[in-house]
């Protein structure tokens, strides 16, 4: 049975090494900037991957909200901390957001799973 974590982050790593292999200077720094963004500043890293989480939640984009909570998990965050910071987003983006809800819900058990399991 295929790990839905693993056959993200497979998948996501082959497609990141071929678009940076391409060379596009755009490209690039919008990669340098999300990577940058989410750095320790004024705010944690913790917090602002739960704000990704949200933002990502609101806007639909199942990709950054796995994303999100895989950065999330290794920061410490706790399960209760997920669910609220879902929860701001369902309300935020209302009830179009609830299968992203779902599908985030049985991502953040997969990740808690493979963390026992190691």
């Amino acid at each position: 049975m295929s790990n839905i974590v693993d056959d993200f982050n497979d998948y996501r790593s082959k497609m990141n090494d071929k678009l940076l292999a391409d060379n596009n200077k755009i490209v690039k720094r919008i990669f340098n900037l999300d990577t940058n963004a989410f750095t320790a500043g004024a705010l944690d890293k913790k917090t602002k991957e739960l704000l990704g989480l949200v933002a990502s939640t609101v806007l639909r984009c199942d990709d950054c909200v796995k994303y999100h909570l895989e950065s999330c998990h290794d920061e410490g965050v706790t399960k209760e901390e997920v669910m609220e910071t879902l929860s701001i987003g369902t309300l935020v983006g209302g009830t179009i957001v609830i299968p992203h809800l779902r599908r985030a819900y049985e991502y953040w058990e997969v990740l808690d799973e493979k963390k026992k399991s190691n």
